[in-house]
């Protein structure tokens, strides 16, 4: 899958996050935090699963 696609799906599910954790009443120092997070282990597995593999030597 492509990186970019990963990204979009990351954006959804970021929004739809932070729309449930303020409909829940959390403050918003809370909710950043909680995207964050969530935005940091996506990019990391995003980059992960769409990195180019290394020629064997």
């Amino acid at each position: 899958m492509s990186f970019l696609l990963y990204i979009v799906g990351l954006a959804v599910l970021l929004g739809g996050l932070a729309w449930a954790l303020i409909t829940a009443g959390l403050a918003a120092t809370y909710v950043a935090i909680a995207c964050l997070i969530v935005a940091g282990v996506g990019i990391m597995m995003a980059v992960s699963r769409t990195r180019a593999k290394d020629p064997p030597a």
